[in-house]
């Protein structure tokens, strides 16, 4: 998927799918404690942990046939916190896949973790597993931000566990979140130099986002906390893209930042459209012509795997709908969006659509064309999606 640079070859890639490498996402639906903000599926109560990771096994299992002519190359588990699980179990997870599928013989093989369960003793013993790619849930590296979206862990716990982490793993990637009411620049900049400081080749950076049915959106609403700031967000969003770019980074996604050579290959695959099976509750999975996603219920995804039923439900993507999602994550990294690719791949219909659509965005400085390949500009990175859903193909068939 990657060639020597780490820049994953763009003459490789199709937006639909088929054969070549592939990747597996482990839904862990657990964390210790609810972050204010996030609306993925998780639950606090480790009741049914160890049902939850038969489960698990049981449905990579089940699922071995539809990746019989695939290979392998990424395994990623995330969350929830995957970290709460023990290595025992992530072995053990790691294990089934190895058993019932055909592994790449250098999978990048991803654990989202959270400070906090990161000890020494944890990372050594993680690093002595097939486990090759930790990514750090750090946030902030400032008490008040914690404390308001209520992690888990605390400041001294986030650089800690990151220095401790750099001694073991090579490749590590931070997440950290912008646009938090009452961070100012000056205290962003600082988030960001202090990620810098420990020398890792990977961050993924995010807008805070208030999501209905968050306690973020009661507290807002209530007004607690005051509404995140859009033109904050904007401003720290270029912060962060000047300081990376100057550091060595490449931005090659939106939200991603990566030196040469440690881009995240489960992610990039995703955002290329590669295949992908997603296990456990709530989990999407992807063939290039069918979307299906599991039952977002620990309790039915467990009747529902003891009963020997796949919990999902799945939608063939019609043609429009492939165009549309090939907009859409193509303006978010450095590969584009091919014209020619939607020409011969989708339709001249659909090219003609979009440079038509395109043509005013590239007046505006937002998009740039190039050989054929339409991209964000700087400018027009912040508004990538929004653009995207302007580009759509709304007469769906």
């Amino acid at each position: 998927m990657e060639n020597e640079s780490g820049h994953t070859a763009f003459q490789s890639f199709s937006p639909f799918g088929g054969q070549g490498a592939s990747g597996i996402y482990i839904h862990i639906p657990f964390c210790r404690q609810a972050c204010h903000y996030c609306d993925f599926h998780f639950s606090t109560s480790m009741k049914k942990r160890d049902e939850m990771v038969l489960a698990l096994a049981k449905e990579i299992t089940v699922r071995r046939e539809e990746f019989k002519n695939e290979t392998v190359e990424t395994i990623y588990f995330g969350g929830g916190t995957p970290s709460v699980l023990s290595n025992e179990e992530i072995q053990f997870l790691i294990d089934a896949v190895y058993q019932n599928y055909t592994v790449g013989s250098n999978p990048e093989i991803t654990l989202e973790a959270n400070p906090d369960d990161l000890s020494a003793e944890r990372i050594i013993q993680l690093s002595q597993s097939p486990v090759n790619r930790l990514s750090i849930g750090v946030q902030s590296f400032f008490e008040e931000d914690l404390k308001m979206m209520n992690r888990a862990h605390n400041a001294l716990q986030a650089e800690v566990s990151i220095a401790e982490a750099v001694k073991h793993f090579d490749n590590i990637s931070i997440d950290l979140i912008y646009g938090i009411p009452g961070m100012g620049n000056e205290r962003w900049i600082e988030n960001v130099e202090k990620a810098l400081s420990f020398g890792i080749p990977h961050i993924s950076s995010y807008a805070l986002t208030v999501e209905p049915k968050t306690a973020l959106h009661t507290l807002v609403k209530k007004g607690i906390i005051s509404a995140p700031s859009d033109e904050a967000a904007q401003e720290q969003f270029q912060i962060l893209v000047d300081i990376l770019e100057a550091n060595g980074f490449v931005h090659y996604e939106l939200s991603n930042f990566g030196k040469e050579g440690y881009f995240s290959r489960n992610n990039t695959a995703y955002w290329l459209g590669k295949k992908y099976i997603g296990v456990g509750p709530s989990a999407h999975s992807y063939d290039g012509m069918h979307r299906s996603w599991n039952v977002a219920n620990n309790t039915l995804y467990l009747k529902s795997m003891e009963d020997g039923k796949l919990p999902s439900e799945t939608e063939k993507l019609s043609i429009a709908d492939r165009y549309n999602e090939y907009i859409m994550t193509g303006l978010r990294t450095i590969w584009g969006v091919s014209l020619e690719r939607v020409e011969t791949e989708i339709g001249s219909i659909y090219k003609h659509h979009l440079e038509k659509e395109a043509a005013k965005f590239i007046e505006q400085g937002l998009l740039s064309n190039d050989n054929g390949i339409l991209k964000a500009t700087k400018s027009g990175k912040f508004l990538a999606d929004g653009i995207a859903s302007d580009l759509f193909f709304l007469n769906l068939d």
